[in-house]
């Protein structure tokens, strides 16, 4: 059977529209796909001699890995293979790699957190299996049932379950990859692909010493994604070509880029986060953060749960829409800018205490109790089970596959009423 993955899937995604002439396309896979990708094939190989755990607190971020990775195959002739957790291992690949060459890859970043009660969560895992489906389809790399891999990534996480710190300042990361493996050079999709995850002990992102507010570089020659790009997805590519301007950054005494394009100088992301703006208005605050329709905005996890979050807050605003740079220049000029901070998976919230624009750093205020501090204290009781949320799904106390057993059954209950 041929597969046709159409722009359906963009636009079901955290019902994400985007606008650009995309929309009218539909992208036909070069794949033919027999077999998918099964959970209960799953092979379990373990570790015969197991790692020294470091230190769990002040952990650096990314730099310890567990026991245990899980990695499947596929191709285009028989579609995926069996599942395999095994020892943790460098990968084997051909020099002429698809993904050393085109950079034909994507990957994810979800965590699992160990709570007050000693219970191992995940944090809304679907909507990081269905943005990196997304990413599969822009990438003409094969897509995959989210509960199927979701139930083998669960069950890698078992295995290294003393993997999960105790501190609620750290936390398990998951980096689901994918990467094209077919051995050729000619320029095109590739015929095989190899998706692994890996999991990583870590502490906070930026520092050992806690949170504090970063200075952003606000220099509008240099652009992270364009409308038409490929900015509203994870792939390696979005994030390599900023590394210099990350260097570019530091030597200018910021930590992060304020990423903006065009001649209004519209603000999409910061660093590689989403990123929020509060300002006054006569009936209260308004929360303003970029709108996805432009396809050059991540859209991320936790961006979702703090719009979601804010909506319940009284005398507050939510809003999503285009917003530039000179705008928040005259917003602080006038005093209406309350403050800004950005948002991801990896460091939650991070206040903004400054805009180097022209030359100049301008101050951004830092309120202790404001809402990237209520965001930050409501999402990790959240995450680390202090208070009970549907969005914290229990690790040892779920199984994917039978969830999506069970809405089929319903699916099926339902029909036969109807009929």
């Amino acid at each position: 059977m041929v597969v046709v993955v159409g722009y359906r899937t963009v636009t079901r995604l955290m019902g994400v529209v985007n606008p650009t002439p995309l929309g009218t396309i539909r992208f036909q896979s070069l794949h033919t796909r027999q077999q998918e990708l099964q959970s209960s094939k799953l092979q379990i190989e373990l570790a015969s001699k197991l790692k020294a755990k470091p230190a769990m607190e002040g952990l650096a971020f990314g730099q310890h890995f567990t026991d245990h990775m899980l990695t499947v195959s596929w191709n285009s002739r028989k579609g995926w293979g069996k599942p395999k957790i095994r020892p943790f291992e460098y990968l084997r690949l051909h020099p002429a790699s698809k993904v050393f060459h085109y950079a034909q890859e994507l990957y994810e970043g979800m965590k699992a957190y160990r709570g007050v009660d000693g219970q191992v969560r995940l944090f809304r895992p679907m909507l990081n299996m269905d943005r990196m489906n997304m990413t599969a389809e822009r990438s003409c790399l094969p897509d995959f049932d989210s509960n199927q891999l979701l139930e083998c990534i669960r069950k890698l996480i078992v295995v290294d379950l003393s993997w999960v710190p105790s501190s609620q300042s750290s936390s398990l990361y998951i980096r689901p990859t994918m990467i094209g493996t077919e051995g050729t050079l000619g320029l095109g999709p590739s015929s095989e692909a190899t998706l692994f995850v890996i999991l990583s002990p870590v502490g906070s992102y930026f520092s050992a010493h806690g949170i504090k507010p970063v200075n952003l570089l606000c220099d509008p020659r240099f652009v992270r994604a364009t409308p038409g790009g490929c900015g509203y997805t994870k792939m390696g590519s979005n994030y390599a070509p900023t590394l210099w301007v990350q260097k570019a950054a530091e030597a200018e005494g910021c930590e992060q880029v304020l990423w903006v394009f065009g001649e209004d100088q519209e603000v999409t992301e910061v660093g590689a986060m989403n990123i929020f703006i509060v300002l006054k208005t006569a009936g209260g605050c308004e929360l303003v953060t970029p709108p996805l329709s432009s396809g050059t905005v991540l859209p991320g996890v936790t961006r979702r749960s703090i719009i979601e979050l804010a909506q319940t807050k009284p005398g507050l605003t939510v809003v999503e829409r285009r917003i530039t740079l000179s705008e928040i220049m005259t917003a602080k000029a006038e005093g209406r800018l309350v403050e800004m901070f950005g948002s991801g998976t990896a460091a939650i919230v991070s206040p903004v205490g400054g805009l180097k624009y022209n030359g100049v750093l301008h101050k951004v205020p830092t309120p202790q109790f404001g809402l990237a501090s209520q965001f930050l204290q409501q999402l990790s009781d959240i995450y680390y089970g202090n208070v009970e949320h549907p969005w914290a799904v229990d690790v040892l106390g779920t199984n994917f596959t039978q969830v999506r057993q069970e809405e089929a059954d319903v699916a099926n209950v339902s029909l036969e009423i109807k009929s």
